[in-house]
């Protein structure tokens, strides 16, 4: 008797494992594609935080080119971003950055252990006196254009490195496509 009912699961455990090919063959489609271009159209991005694992630091939400939003703040031109704080910065392009515009981030204490700086639409170089005035007080200097700058920072604290930033907004694209709106 147990061995009929045995033999009697088996054929019906084969039973259920032999399935139709196509079945086997079935795969869930995708009912759209994202190309790298589609992020990249508007020149700007937007997180969401679903929980903050340390509420004290900053983080960049989006940024556009009028300015930024920082930890719910909106913050309107080129700004610094210190750990605890954020300051209009005094500059309008990446030519203005001097020694003196970078001295707000080696007067702190922690000490700043890199500088995060975003110069706009793209990656420009910056004077080679200023790059080695903040290598001669042991702060790093990390250039790039805003959006990959405003990403770098955002990783870079939530490692928890005690980081800055100096960014200028990207202005090209937005800015033109507003002018022929206009229009």
């Amino acid at each position: 008797m147990v061995a009929s009912f045995a033999l009697r699961g088996l054929c019906r455990a084969r039973a259920a494992l032999r399935c139709d090919p196509a079945e086997l063959l079935w795969v869930p489609r995708r009912g759209h594609r994202l190309t790298p271009a589609d992020d990249e159209l508007y020149q700007r991005t937007h997180i969401s935080l679903l929980q903050r694992e340390s509420p004290q630091s900053m983080y960049i939400e989006s940024y556009s080119s009028r300015g930024f939003m920082v930890n719910g703040n909106r913050v309107l031109g080129p700004c610094a971003l210190l750990p605890h704080s954020v300051v209009q910065w005094n500059v309008g392009t990446h030519q203005d950055i001097t020694e003196e515009s970078f001295s707000l981030f080696w007067l702190l204490e922690p000490r700043i252990e890199i500088v995060v700086v975003g110069t706009g639409d793209r990656t420009e170089r910056l004077q080679p006196q200023v790059l080695q005035a903040m290598r001669q007080r042991g702060i790093a200097v990390e250039v790039q254009d805003t959006p990959n700058a405003c990403a770098t920072f955002n990783f870079l604290c939530h490692e928890g490195r005690v980081t800055g930033a100096a960014l200028i907004p990207p202005g090209g694209t937005v800015l033109t496509t507003l002018a022929h709106s206009a229009e």
